[in-house]
């Protein structure tokens, strides 16, 4: 029975995001009580040719705008800067706060975070900005949603998306799916990304999801979840970890007649 120190304990959540990244939102939610099973659906790996970005990283100069839409973005950007941008003119955009904090550490200022964490609130951030003719930079996944290249592209920018890193499924996510999903279903599975989304569906199936309550980080992500005959339970109001705890704490409140 949940109490008010402890309000999730007696849940027993799943996290799929990459492992390694999984740290300060499993103890978030142990802290508030919950057995929490870590079960990465994604593994982040290099990108399959780092040509692309090798080639815009020797012309960093020319951009006027950097943007990064992930820590994975920024972080293997800068494995493959290997010296500080002296050069570097470009204003940087980052999504999120933890991107935020990875472009910092790099050594590099902000100059845009939008409101809200999906590419459609990127996009309203640059409503002030005149895009006619700039150069923009995108280190990204190598499959991610359009949206915004071409809602910025749309607007008279020059808009160079390089990949930075992949997702792919990791090896033995069927087996570990069998084994969670067995006899004893968690109470809630999160879902941080529509990769995560779309990699465990390949894993393990939607029937697993059969009696287990549904977590999203926002928006995009629910829409995937949707695409695939899934119901969202939860979703997170402000699109973070965070966020995804405050949807989770709401919704179990909800269900005990608080």
């Amino acid at each position: 029975m949940a109490n008010a120190e402890k309000p999730l304990r007696g849940q027993r959540i799943v996290i799929t995001r990459a492992e390694g990244q999984s740290g300060e939102f499993a103890a978030k939610l142990r802290a508030l009580g919950a057995e929490v099973v870590e079960f990465p659906t994604i593994s982040i790996r290099p990108a399959a040719d780092f040509a692309p970005l090798d080639a815009a990283i020797a012309r960093l100069g020319e951009y006027d705008w950097l943007i990064f839409t992930s820590a994975n973005g920024v972080r293997f950007f800068a494995e493959r800067l290997k010296v500080p941008p002296e050069d570097l003119r470009a204003k940087v955009c980052a999504i999120g706060p933890a991107t935020r904090r990875a472009v910092e550490e790099l050594g590099l200022n902000v100059d845009i975070v939008p409101r809200e964490y999906v590419a459609e609130s990127l996009v309203e951030a640059f409503a002030g900005e005149n895009l006619g003719g700039k150069r923009v930079l995108l280190p990204r996944a190598a499959v991610a949603r359009d949206f915004a290249p071409e809602a910025l592209r749309a607007r008279g920018a020059v808009v160079d998306v390089v990949e930075a890193y992949r997702t792919v499924v990791p090896e033995d996510a069927a087996e570990r799916a069998r084994k969670i999903f067995g006899a004893r279903k968690p109470d809630w599975i999160t879902f941080t990304s529509s990769s995560t989304v779309n990699n465990f569906v390949a894993a393990a199936g939607r029937e697993a999801l059969d009696g287990v309550r549904v977590a999203s980080i926002g928006p995009v992500t629910s829409r995937t979840l949707g695409e695939h005959g899934i119901r969202v339970d939860a979703e997170a109001a402000l699109y973070t970890t965070g966020g995804l705890v405050e949807a989770i704490l709401a919704a179990v409140e909800i269900g005990n007649g608080a």
